[in-house]
């Protein structure tokens, strides 16, 4: 384990997006919720406003030298700045005014998120309309725009919020699909070929570098089967998941990552309202949390060293009475594990 933890004082957060419109409101919200040391605070992401809002249009914003615009089936590669690049960059641009008001004076860590190069490769499509997936070296090429758009942006963060230790999370959803070969090409009927494993770890490399040699990073993943050993070699500090998704099977590399010093971004709390329209005690939303750690074998001490406590996925489908409850529920339930993990 490293002899600093990047992420000391972070025992909660959330995962990036949030219900409703209001840049301010959310701002206010996250950073009520964690700014007073009971978590960390994030750069809110407000995809109900529309396109360029959203996580894929938002990251697209950021790429430097490459370009997107929407079409009918979702974002595609374009020849020049249109007025969909221009809308997600001043939504951007909206997000970190809030941001920059409600953190005056701020001094800690602070946490901002944007797609992953696999996810986006995924998602963004060629001029052709198949997924920049398909073509190895556009790959490469959008990742190397990625890695240049985020250093820009961390450093733009940075002068915001001079006394932010800037924390990057890049949002992989789509990351084991990619490495299953199980991402359908645009007609629906075949999967793009699975990437080679080397190829993606190395990618992730990359464009977490841009975090810079004392930034730390997350990758988060609200989907089944997690690749922890590769994302834990491609040197993400910290990874995110939905905790009830965790498998049996999985358990073994949880204990390694825990006793090699990875942070564990565990998803305890629901991300859209619940049916039953409350939330359980604190204490019951981490009981899974002790229960894993006594059957690793794993010391108590070391769960409010190893642990964040998230929502299991982003808060956009939420109401806002519940994203506001929900944050200030992962905040209680880290108190609940640090005050009893046993």
């Amino acid at each position: 384990m490293s002899e600093k933890n990047k992420f000391e004082g972070c025992p909660a957060t959330g995962i990036g997006s949030m219900p409703g419109g209001d840049a301010r409101e959310a701002a206010k919200t996250v950073t009520g919720s964690f700014g007073d040391g009971s978590g960390l605070p994030h750069l809110a992401e407000l995809p109900a406003r529309g396109p360029g809002a959203d996580m894929i249009g938002r990251t697209t914003g950021l790429l430097v030298d490459l370009y997107a615009h929407v079409e009918p089936s979702g974002w595609r590669i374009g020849d020049r700045p249109g007025r969909d690049t221009r809308r997600a960059r001043s939504w951007l641009g909206e997000d970190l005014d809030a941001l920059e008001e409600f953190t005056q004076g701020y001094e800690g860590p602070l946490k901002v998120q944007a797609v992953g190069p696999w996810t986006l490769a995924a998602a963004l499509e060629r001029r052709g309309g198949e997924a920049v997936l398909g073509d190895p070296g556009a790959c490469r090429d959008l990742a190397a725009s990625l890695a240049e758009g985020l250093r820009d942006h961390l450093a733009q963060v940075r002068r915001r919020i001079p006394g932010a230790e800037v924390i990057l999370q890049l949002d992989e959803p789509s990351l084991t699909g990619v490495l299953r070969g199980s991402i359908r090409t645009a007609s629906g009927y075949r999967t793009h070929r699975a990437v080679d494993r080397q190829v993606v770890e190395g990618t992730l490399r990359d464009v977490l570098a841009a975090a810079g040699d004392d930034g730390a990073t997350v990758v988060h993943s609200c989907a089944p089967d997690v690749p922890f050993a590769l994302l834990r070699r491609a040197g993400a500090d910290g990874i995110s998941f939905d905790f009830s998704l965790l498998t049996e099977r999985e358990e073994e590399v949880i204990g390694e990552a825990v006793e090699g010093g990875t942070q564990l971004f565990l998803g305890v709390v629901p991300g859209t309202d619940p049916a039953s329209g409350v939330l359980p005690d604190p204490g019951g939303s981490v009981m899974g949390v002790r229960t894993l750690w006594r059957r690793l074998g794993l010391a108590p001490g070391t769960l409010t060293r190893s642990v964040v406590i998230t929502p299991a996925c982003g808060l956009a489908g939420a109401s806002p009475a519940y994203a506001r409850a929900a944050l200030a529920h992962c905040a209680r339930a880290a108190r609940s594990l640090a005050d009893n993990p046993e």
